[in-house]
């Protein structure tokens, strides 16, 4: 068998790299920040995560949505650290229709990625309702592991989503931070979560 590796091959493996390496470049923090959290999902989750609405229900890596309807609100998992600066990187799937959310509040909320099935939007919260800024239309497909990275800095927000990108500025978004959230309708799982950031500008 001839193991040498042909121009065509080598070319495809430095292709491959140099994309997998686009898709976890920085979209707004230059450089790496101190990771906070990296919960396994393979047992129950401890604080700072607290979970605000409905059930966050950990099993072999998974992290499954349960809605409560008696509660009138979408399941909502806090983690109370607020972060000047932050790097949210997960993987969600959804198995009906619904939508996931990645934020961050003061003692009300600032900003948030809102996804679903027609796209990506980032909106800000100084109105009620929230006010979108930016978005853009994708087909986001249920059934199928999506890659996320929602990055917050000073005065702006941003997120990739599958490689596809936006970002968005508004003054609100630089106001003092306390927690960050998800929130997500109950078809959602997700896995492989890591956030990361500091709590000073």
């Amino acid at each position: 068998m001839n193991r040498l590796i042909t121009p065509i091959a080598l070319f495809s493996i430095t292709f491959a790299t140099a994309v997998l390496a686009q898709a976890d470049r920085p979209l707004l923090n230059d450089s790496a920040l101190p990771v906070i959290a990296a919960p396994s999902f393979a047992e129950p989750l401890v604080a700072p995560f607290v979970t605000a609405k409905g059930q966050w229900v950990p099993a072999e890596g998974v992290l499954s949505v349960v809605d409560i309807p008696a509660e009138k609100h979408i399941p909502v998992l806090h983690h109370k650290v607020g972060l000047a600066s932050a790097v949210i990187e997960l993987e969600f799937r959804w198995d009906g229709v619904g939508s996931f959310l990645v934020g961050c509040d003061s003692d009300k909320h600032v900003g948030r990625v809102v996804i679903n099935a027609k796209g990506l939007s980032i909106a800000e919260d100084s109105v009620k309702p929230s006010h979108t800024i930016a978005q853009l239309p994708l087909a986001v497909k249920q059934g199928e592991w999506h890659k996320l990275r929602v990055e917050w800095k000073g005065d702006q927000m941003a997120a990739r989503l599958d490689g596809s990108e936006l970002r968005a500025q508004h003054a609100y978004l630089a106001t003092a931070k306390s927690r960050s959230w998800l929130a997500a309708s109950q078809s959602v799982k997700v896995r492989n979560l890591k956030i990361s950031g500091e709590a000073k500008p």
